[in-house]
């Protein structure tokens, strides 16, 4: 698609970043799973892991996610693109459906107020990143140039 930037000057950059983003929820993950380790998988009670709201159920959940995406920041070569593309609408949907169900028992993840904000703000850094890390040929990047000029 010529509306998606290819070849981005700032595409490891961006690729950096992605990175950071999974590396963030991996750390939270484990500590999060440290912390947790002896309570339920979806206890709703007042732990906080870094400031947020957590259980052993999305301290597994943030570390599978996060070393998904060091696995695609690794690899590269688009698939990089993809998994941050998914897990950014993944985790900006997670984030409205715990802040819609945030006082109830439905908060199956124990989200907390600052935990959404994390999460939403983690979804658009991802996604972000996966918009302007695409790597194509000469002359998908052509392409994408004429398409720019033409708007």
């Amino acid at each position: 698609m010529a509306h998606f930037p290819v070849n981005h000057p700032a595409r490891p950059i961006y690729r950096a970043i992605g990175g950071l983003t999974g590396l963030y929820l991996t750390a939270f993950g484990v500590l999060g799973a440290v912390t947790t380790l002896g309570d339920e998988l979806f206890a709703q009670d007042d732990t906080k892991v870094l400031g947020q709201g957590a259980n052993l159920g999305f301290s597994l959940v943030a570390l599978v996610v996060g070393a998904a995406i060091l696995a695609g920041t690794a690899l590269g070569r688009n698939r990089d693109v993809a998994i941050n593309k998914g897990t950014a609408y993944g985790l900006m949907a997670l984030s409205l459906f715990e802040l819609a169900f945030l006082q109830t028992d439905v908060n199956i993840f124990n989200f907390s107020i600052a935990t959404v904000i994390v999460i939403m703000v983690l979804g658009l850094v991802l996604l972000t990143a996966a918009l302007y890390g695409k790597v194509g040929t000469d002359e998908e990047h052509k392409a994408w140039q004429e398409a720019r000029l033409v708007l």
